[in-house]
């Protein structure tokens, strides 16, 4: 049932910006270590960039496994259901890497997340595809999308930039991973856009 193809256009393309959730995973390379899914679905933060690259705003939270995996060994699969419509999954298996706030390419790349940027932004994550793939879908249930959650973008909305570097500098798993990686750099630095 599965195709894969050459390149995230048309169809595919649609289908991931139609899509109001979609996951992330990532592994650290020591067999022992733990593999991370996230969820991410805040409106407006994921951009495919061209036919082969995906971006998302990442945004403050009480970890940061997958920055730690991809600053360690880049590699990342985003994933996609279909929880309306025809039955699909569609995965991208590619390398990914975090552009912190401070890094040049920082300001080509926030444009894209114009609706979406706001204070709790600590990277964007930027995906060269590898392998670009749909299944069936056959077994995930149909749910009906109801409305953003607004919490998250409420409660940092609140913060400066530097109630939000405190809030990053007291978690215990942003400047390290579970395992000890290196994750987000703190102090965490300042936007340079």
């Amino acid at each position: 049932m599965g195709k894969l193809y050459e390149r995230i256009d048309g169809r595919i393309r649609a289908f991931i910006e139609e899509q109001p959730v979609f996951f992330t995973a990532t592994a650290p390379l020591t067999g022992d270590g733990h593999v991370n899914v996230s969820p991410k679905g805040r409106a407006g933060t994921l951009a495919v960039l061209d036919s082969l690259t995906l971006a998302y705003l990442d945004f403050g939270g009480s970890s940061a496994e997958t920055i730690a995996h991809l600053r360690e060994n880049g590699r990342i699969t985003l994933m996609w259901c279909a929880f309306t419509g025809p039955p699909k999954v569609l995965r991208v298996h590619g390398r990914g890497e975090p552009v912190f706030r401070d890094d040049p390419r920082w300001a080509l790349y926030i444009p894209y997340f114009k609706d979406a940027d706001g204070p709790a932004a600590r990277a964007i994550i930027v995906i060269h595809a590898e392998r670009v793939g749909d299944s069936c879908g056959f077994a995930v249930p149909f749910m009906d999308y109801r409305e953003e959650r607004t919490q998250h973008a409420e409660h940092f909305a609140r913060k400066t930039d530097e109630e939000f570097a405190a809030y990053c500098e007291k978690k215990d798993h942003v400047g390290v991973s579970l395992d000890g990686l290196p994750a987000l750099p703190l102090p965490l630095p300042p936007r340079g856009d």
